[in-house]
This record gives structure tokens, sequence and C-alpha cells, in this order.
């Protein structure tokens, strides 16, 4: 039991971290295109990224400024910061090297040419030339594996801690792409009314749900209605209803998982009342922060109950 254990934490981290990988390269991609797109004198700086992964202080300990190339070089390739594409990759790929008999062949040999990829192109695909083709191998072979599991797995408690970790990574990952956008727009003397379209749009790209938006919404970008989407769109993939749902749903049959379904169902109670319509910028920014508080307690809650037996 106690191995049984283990594995579901190495799945669960799994899936974390290849979804960590994937969504931070479609928040750098995003960003990157938003800057070119945006009037001059009116784009958030990169030093919003670092706020999106509550990185500012480490960050400080090895860079001195908060230019371009040094946000993205610790976003993509730093080996030593946790949120950066290469160390989650790097977790990733020992995570499935330790549980390769519960997944099949295909999934360690994908894993393992991402790893190999990211660790020879990270570095040097920091500059505007190869960022772009860099971001959308990493994109696209996460996405790969993604679904190889997800199209190949039995549907028993493998499967089920593999889903549980990319829901929630994907949920945690979601807030910080709104939170960054309600960032980009405090300040309204940088970024003034005309270029919000603009990076409502982007935080949609990054999330992959443009197209979603304007074909469910219509094609006006407005904040309520993109924070609206993105909170309570029970059928949009990456909302947060939508994971909670999920999570939810994998969570159900396990056994010892009544305090985890509180909190998901606290979550989704709180999801419910909030009105992004009314809401202001800092309402929201206050909601999201408690709305990550729930999802570090549920994920403290999985982890205490599932993954540390009393004798580890």
């Amino acid at each position: 039991m106690r191995l049984l254990s283990r594995v579901a934490e190495r799945l669960y981290w799994m899936a974390r971290y290849l979804e960590r990988a994937e969504d931070t390269a479609r928040l750098l991609r995003s960003h990157t295109h938003m800057i070119m797109d945006i009037p001059e004198g009116s784009e958030p700086g990169w030093e919003v990224l670092l706020k999106t992964f509550n990185a500012d202080t480490t960050f400080a300990e090895r860079y001195r400024v908060a230019n371009e190339t040094n946000v993205l070089r610790f976003l993509m390739a730093e080996p030593d910061n946790s949120g950066s594409i290469a160390s989650a990759v790097q977790a990733a790929r020992e995570n499935v090297r330790t549980t390769r008999d519960v997944l099949p062949a295909e999934v360690w040999e994908h894993v393992n040419e991402l790893y190999l990829y990211t660790r020879e192109n990270a570095d040097k695909c920091v500059g505007r030339r190869n960022r772009h083709g860099f971001l959308e191998q990493v994109i696209g072979r996460c996405q790969m594996i993604n679904g190889l599991m997800m199209t190949t797995l039995c549907r028993d408690h493998s499967y089920r801690f593999i889903r549980i970790g990319n829901l929630l990574e994907r949920a945690d990952m979601t807030t910080r792409v709104l939170d960054a956008g309600v960032g980009s727009l405090m300040n309204e003397e940088r970024n003034p009314s005309t270029a919000d379209p603009l990076i409502w749009a982007s935080v949609l790209d990054s999330l992959s749900a443009h197209e979603t938006y304007r074909r469910t919404i219509g094609p006006l970008v407005e904040r309520s209605e993109v924070v609206d989407f993105i909170f309570r769109d029970g059928s949009l993939p990456r909302s947060l209803k939508f994971c909670l749902g999920g999570i939810r749903e994998d969570l159900a049959p396990l056994q010892n998982s009544r305090q985890a379904l509180k909190i998901i169902d606290r979550s989704r109670r709180s999801l419910a009342r909030f009105d992004p319509h009314s809401a202001g910028r800092t309402d929201t920014h206050r909601f999201i922060d408690k709305f990550q508080g729930n999802l570090l307690e549920l994920g403290a809650e999985i982890s205490r109950t599932w993954f540390h037996s009393e004798t580890d």
C-alpha cells in the first residue's frame, strides 16, 4: 500500500509538472505577442510575468534587472527555478522514470525526448528569433504526451491521480494568467483603456480560448465577460468551473476523500457567488488570491490524505 501511495504521488506530480511546462510556455508566447502588438508606452513590463509566478524574490537573487532577456531566461531555462519550463520538464521526466511500469512505454520515450529537446534548446532560444518555435514545440509535445495518456490508460486510480494533478495545476495556472491580466491594468497611466482589449485578448490566447470566446460570447473582448467566461463556463476545458468539476469527479471514488471534496465544494460555491460584472479590478484580484489559497489547501489535503502514510 505504501508503494502504491508513492506511485500515485509521482503520477500526480508528473501531471502537474507537464501542465506547468505547457501553461508557462503558453503564457510566455502570448505575452511576447502582446508586447509586439500593443501601442508603445502602454505595454506592461516583463516583471508582470514574475509576479504571475510569485517569483520576484527568487529572480532578484539571480538577476539585477527585470528586462526581457533576463525574465525569459529565468522562466524558460533556469534550472534552479522550479517554475521554469526546463525545471518542470526535468521534474516530470524524473517522475515518469520511476513509474514506467504503470505507464505506456511511449510516454517515457516522448517525455525523455522533450527533456533532451528542452535541455538542448531552452537557453539558446530565449531571444525572439527562436523563442516562438521553442515554445510551440514545448506546447505541442506536452499536448501529445497528455493525449497519449488520456487515450491509452485504463480509468483506474493511476488515471485518476494523473487527471487530478493535471486539472489542479491547470486551475492554478488559469488563476495566475487572469491575475496577470488584472495586474497589467492596475496602473491606468501605463495601460490606458485603449490597451485593455489587447491585454484581455492576450489572456484568452494564453488559454487557447480566444476563438471559443468569440463563438460563445462574441467578438467584443471586455474584462467582465472574459473573467466570467474563464471562471464559469462549464464547457471550457481551462475554466475554473470545468477544472473543479473534473477534480471532484475523480476524487469522489477514492477512499477518505470527504475533506478534499469539502474544499472543492466550498470553492465551487464561492465561484458561483462571484459576479465579475459588478466587481472591479481590485475585487477580482482579491477573489483570485482567495481562490488560489483554496487550491493550495486542496493540494495540501490531497498530499496529506493519499501520499504520506504515518510510517513515512
